[in-house]
């Protein structure tokens, strides 16, 4: 089995994040590096911990998800985003893909659904099962 994908978990929502690296934890595929609450440390993570992919929130506290994208990318160009958004409108969306987002999801689409557009980002073969 080939390494987990390292991702580095970027939101605000407490909650949410907690949830999200609890799920993704179970899995063999995928490993959370790091987790932080704002976009204005999501570029020091990234630099620090040296993830393969960002899953990124839209709405985040100081830099929001398009300025903390670009930011990320600017610095490590070899790592890839995948956006997640409660409520992205079509601008939004089209942003952060100017931004430099590989993938932009809802975050109630499915954890599989997820963790594809992150083996995908990572060019990861997502018909493999974990």
């Amino acid at each position: 089995m080939a390494r987990p994908i390292r991702i580095l978990l970027v939101e605000d929502n407490k909650v949410f994040r907690e949830a999200l690296e609890l799920l993704l934890g179970l899995r063999a595929d995928v490993e959370i590096v790091a987790a932080v609450g704002d976009g204005a440390a999501a570029v020091a993570a990234a630099e620090q911990y040296r993830p393969d992919v960002v899953l990124m929130d839209y709405r985040l506290p100081g830099l929001d998800g398009v300025q903390a994208t670009a930011a990320v990318r600017e610095a490590l160009p070899d790592v890839a985003v995948v956006c997640l958004t409660a409520s992205a409108n079509a601008r939004e969306i089209e942003a952060l893909y100017e931004a430099g987002a590989a993938a932009c999801l809802t975050k109630d689409q499915e954890l599989d659904d997820i963790v594809d557009a992150i083996k995908r980002a990572a060019g990861r073969d997502t018909t493999d099962d974990a």
